[in-house]
């Protein structure tokens, strides 16, 4: 049975706990914070429930017994195959994590980094082991949303990156190539675009917040769901996507020309329009509203892999 470490016991990293184990791996999992390792077996039970309800896994009390709750680093790395560290978005703890994992784990197994906004380089450049670095970024929660972008280094050897993918596409999960190193990798470019648009119109008081949610969720989303934005274009237009550009692309790049910058993220202005939405919950909340999020994403993935199965 292969085996993965998770470093770190946090939202993203007990998500992929469950990616593991529900691809039969042997999942160690260690976190330097006491309370997250002693909460972890509740969470894990809650999102395994989930799975298990919505059949996505075939068996919950089987799928915890494949995670082990490690109390050291040297336990959790020993005989990994893999793995995959969960640490904050700060780029001296990346370091710090990084070249202990580095020293610790069996030379030839590939550490990859679920960052979303630290490149491989920054944190992998001068170890020894620089070579078996790379990003392994998911989507939040990566135990329902499948995408993984793997972006090595310069330095990153290919046959660690090849390796990476199969894993990651053995497990069930959608891996893609990011070829080569860029500030938010591809998926949050796209993210951060469609929110600078969003904030923009907001602020010219062309849209409410909570009507431009619904545009995303109500419209845009329900296609994106199952297709990209090429798959889209190239049913818009009676001749593919090349007939769509000819006949919308003045239009698009006429917008381009007045689309938001990075000033729309200056603080005084993300603040104000922040206070302008309805929709927002207490803390205390929160988990509650990730809990209603998963169960339809859950529901989801299960349409599907149904209508996918009977295509």
């Amino acid at each position: 049975m292969s085996v993965v470490a998770i470093i770190g016991a946090g939202l993203i990293g007990r998500a992929w706990a469950l990616v593991f184990a529900r691809a039969g791996w042997q999942v160690k999992i260690y976190d330097i914070q006491p309370d997250l390792l002693k909460n972890l077996p509740a969470k894990l039970q809650a999102e395994s429930e989930i799975l298990s309800r919505h059949q996505l896994a075939e068996d919950s009390a089987g799928l915890l017994a494949s995670i082990q709750i490690c109390s050291d680093l040297e336990g959790a790395l020993a005989e990994a195959d893999f793995v995959q560290e969960n640490g904050p978005e700060k780029l001296d703890l990346k370091r710090e994590i990084f070249a202990k994992l580095d020293r610790i784990a069996a030379p030839d197994v590939p550490v990859a980094s679920s960052t979303s906004s630290i490149i491989a380089s920054a944190f992998s450049e001068g170890l020894a082991g620089k070579a078996r670095c790379l990003v392994g970024h998911p989507v939040n929660p990566p135990h329902l949303v499948p995408l993984v972008e793997i972006c090595g280094a310069p330095w990153t050897d290919r046959n660690i990156l090849n390796k990476a993918y199969d894993i990651y596409e053995g497990i069930g999960q959608v891996p893609v190539r990011i070829h080569s190193e860029t500030d938010g990798f591809v998926l949050n470019r796209l993210q951060g675009a469609l929110l600078a648009e969003a904030l923009q119109l907001i602020e010219e008081g062309v849209i409410s917040v909570e009507d431009l949610d619904k545009t995303v969720k109500d419209g845009l989303g329900l296609r994106w769901a199952f297709m990209g934005p090429f798959e889209t274009i190239e049913l818009n237009a009676p001749e593919g996507v090349a007939d769509y550009f000819s006949r919308y692309g003045p239009v698009f790049a006429k917008m381009a020309r007045g689309s938001a910058g990075a000033e729309i993220f200056a603080p005084e202005r993300t603040q104000k329009i922040a206070a302008s939405w309805k929709g927002q919950l207490a803390p205390s909340e929160i988990a509650e509203r990730s809990r209603w999020r998963n169960e339809r994403l859950a529901a989801l993935v299960r349409h599907k892999a149904k209508q996918k199965n009977e295509m």
